[in-house]
């Protein structure tokens, strides 16, 4: 059982060092000064060596276009080690129409895309992760703010600069701003922490939220899958097993309502292991859908497929499962640098997130065929040295397809899953 406690002093946990702060701030400039004497030394060798480290080779990059040479299919029209500015705004490809729109996250604010034009929707510099509502109205997001704070580490009461999240909405013509759920956690006396609130999956009935979080007691909880009812404003938690103290992450539900698809982080010896699962709030069981070392699902519109980011030794690429029986059907992407993929509302469609050398842009794979002979079509640029925030998916939504149930297949039979003791 994961339990944590609380001293006489004030909440915390295990540990008496949430994160450890106190056992890592007196090595902390020792460390630093020597990781800085060696990338000094691995600059300066480089340099007389006629390179420049931390940068792609000649046709290391397939997002990278050298000056004379021709790009490969699916590779962005874009010049070499260009980087982009924070401030400026995004840069889409004129030369593709999508349909719907696009929302995604650069510098801390939300833009959206559509058309051949993108436009930006916050302008806090704190907004991040956002995700459409099924009926195109609302975007959820996470707010994330700063206060100065006190918290008992180490056995003494420390001050931070603590950053808090806070579950947040928007309409898609950026009013009516609304805060619906706040990560800042109050112990007990002047003690102030804060729990994840991370990763907003809107549900299609238009009140259940499901998220990752440790809340409402951070100090007793891992970060683990939930939902948040806008009416009642209260968080439940989903009857799932985890690996403590691991949790899980990416939340998304089938466009019906039906199912909850989520990954369940898992660790064999001294690698991640994550997988996805799938759960059934009708009859609150779950089972696994995928090996380990898949993440971030996304149902196609009608139910059918799944899109999800495959991670190896060597990067991480976009594929398409199976939504029955959670088998790879299909590899998007095979640059190793490609993840975070969204369907488009007719479901021929998948924008996604690559890095090239340091920024990352928006791509759009068009498929074709459908089942064992779906195929990748082409790849193209959808934005181009914007600098997109990397940990925020893309989401996108227009008009849909009514969805088609998806039946669990002949000979397989749900196993439940108990949930972790409550502490």
């Amino acid at each position: 059982m994961n339990r944590r406690t609380s001293s006489a002093r004030g909440p915390r946990r295990t540990t008496g060092d949430p994160y450890r702060l106190g056992q890592v701030r007196p090595f902390l400039a020792p460390i630093l000064a020597t990781v800085g004497l060696v990338l000094v030394g691995v600059l300066t060798l480089s340099v007389l060596g006629g390179h420049i480290p931390f940068l792609p080779a000649r046709g290391e990059d397939p997002g990278v276009v050298e000056p004379g040479t021709t790009p490969r299919p699916g590779a962005p029209s874009i010049q070499p080690h260009r980087t982009p500015s924070p401030s400026a705004p995004v840069e889409v490809n004129p030369e593709v129409v999508i349909d719907g729109k696009i929302v995604y996250a650069k510098a801390g604010n939300l833009w959206i895309q559509e058309g051949r034009e993108a436009r930006q929707l916050t302008n806090t510099g704190r907004d991040s992760q956002p995700a459409w509502s099924a009926d195109g109205e609302w975007i959820y997001f996470i707010d994330t703010r700063r206060t100065r704070a006190k918290f008992f580490v180490a056995q003494a009461l420390r001050g931070y600069e603590l950053y808090y999240p806070i579950l947040s909405r928007v309409k898609s013509d950026g009013t009516s701003r609304q805060a619906l759920l706040s990560g800042l956690y109050k112990g007990s006396g002047s003690q102030r922490w804060f729990y994840f609130i991370r990763q907003p999956a809107p549900a299609p009935n238009g009140r259940t939220i499901a998220i990752v979080s440790d809340g409402p007691d951070p100090t007793r909880r891992d970060v683990v899958l939930q939902t948040y009812d806008v009416k009642t404003k209260k968080m439940t938690r989903v009857p799932v097993t985890e690996q403590a103290p691991l949790g899980h992450q990416d939340p998304s539900w089938r466009p019906d309502g039906k199912l909850l698809v989520y990954v369940r982080n898992g660790r064999d010896a001294g690698r991640g292991a994550p997988e996805i699962f799938r759960y059934d709030p009708k009859t609150k069981r779950a089972r696994a859908m995928s090996g380990p070392g898949y993440t971030e699902p996304v149902y196609s519109p009608d139910g059918r497929y799944l899109a999800a980011t495959r991670t190896t030794s060597f990067g991480t690429d976009v594929v398409v499962l199976d939504a029955g029986t959670g088998g790879e059907i299909l590899r998007v992407t095979s640059d190793e640098h490609s993840w975070g993929a969204a369907w488009s509302p007719d479901g021929t469609k998948l924008a996604f997130l690559r890095l090239a050398g340091s920024n990352v842009d928006l791509q759009l794979a068009t498929l074709s065929g459908s089942g064992g002979s779906l195929a990748v079509e082409s790849i193209e640029s959808l934005t181009e040295f914007s600098g997109l925030d990397p940990t925020s998916r893309p989401s996108w939504w227009g008009p849909r397809p009514t969805p088609a149930a998806t039946p669990v297949p002949s000979g397989e039979s749900p196993e439940p899953a108990s949930p972790s003791p409550e502490p």
